[in-house]
């Protein structure tokens, strides 16, 4: 049975799934999302979000609230009658009345197998934290951070290749088809809860730029899975004389040395037990390149060294 779901969201990843739901008959009868920013190559143009674009070109009736905690703002709410609510990557707090609002509840999109990650970044922290998979998680959503009943899950392993934008990808086209599908079975009746474990909560605290330096004195994979979960934004960073150099992309690598010492002319600089190979990297004001093209216009010799 089609729905008439309100959507919430904002940036790429909350994309795939509102195209999903309207793909599959459901009656979108309004998207929130985050306001405007300035932007543009001076910054004087006001940006909308990658969801408002979505929006206005499905003819979606947009809204952009400061806040969602007052009357007004419940009553707006109210008044497009939503069978439930679709969140995905919204960013911004729904209070109790507006969760209670929808006649079937408001479902979040997590990107996570809860309750390990729950908060701002989990991409980024399960592939800074080494973890050997990831996924989605369709919940009910309650007042606490991520802590709803789940309804539906879906997993993803990690490889050591993934880079945070690649995992996000995965996830967002994965969420979509596991949000219509969780959709089709509260149309239906048929949407099974089952409580959060209390067992293994870790929390993905937003990404701060201060971790972003890389340390050359941890062992390779460590090196590597923090390179990669900061790919490619803020970027991992780490200085080659006296420049700041982003890291995008890399792969292990045979080789000893001192932290950060460059072991042979194809990018190859050592952690502090093993090493890894550069593969993409990105020049302080410069867009990014490969590792060769970089050497062509850079050439380093072994024991040269970034800090």
């Amino acid at each position: 049975m089609p729905l008439r779901l309100i959507f919430m969201g904002t940036p790429d990843f909350s994309v795939p799934t509102l195209l999903e739901l309207v793909a599959h008959g459901h009656e979108i009868v309004a998207v929130y999302t985050r306001a405007p920013k300035p932007g543009g190559r001076r910054g004087l143009q006001l940006q909308p979000t990658p969801v408002e674009d979505a929006a206005r070109k499905l003819g979606v009736p947009v809204l952009t609230p400061k806040t969602l905690k007052t009357p007004e703002a419940l009553d707006e709410f109210r008044a497009f009658d939503a069978d439930a609510a679709v969140v995905v990557a919204y960013g911004m707090i729904l209070p109790q009345a507006i969760l209670d609002a929808p006649k079937l509840g408001c479902y979040n999109l997590h990107a996570s197998l809860l309750p390990r990650w729950r908060g701002a970044a989990p991409i980024n922290r399960a592939i800074m934290a080494g973890d050997a998979e990831s996924g989605v998680m369709v919940m009910k959503m309650d007042v606490g951070l991520d802590t709803g009943d789940v309804a539906m899950a879906e997993r993803l392993a990690i490889t050591d290749t993934m880079t945070a934008a690649d995992l996000h990808d995965r996830l967002s086209r994965l969420g979509a088809d596991l949000t219509v599908r969780a959709m089709a079975a509260l149309g239906r009746g048929g949407l099974q809860l089952k409580k959060q474990s209390q067992d293994g909560v870790t929390y993905a605290a937003k990404i701060d730029k201060a971790e972003a330096r890389i340390d050359w004195s941890k062992p390779a994979r460590a090196v590597l899975r923090h390179i990669h979960g900061l790919s490619p934004f803020p970027g991992a960073w780490a200085e080659l004389d006296n420049a700041r150099v982003k890291i995008l992309r890399c792969e292990p690598a045979k080789g000893a040395g001192a932290p950060g010492e460059v072991l042979d002319d194809h990018l190859t600089i050592a952690c502090g037990e093993g090493a890894i190979r550069i593969i993409e990297l990105q020049r302080e004001g410069k867009a990014r390149m490969q590792a060769a093209d970089f050497l062509r216009g850079v050439p380093l010799k072994a024991g040269a060294k970034f800090h």
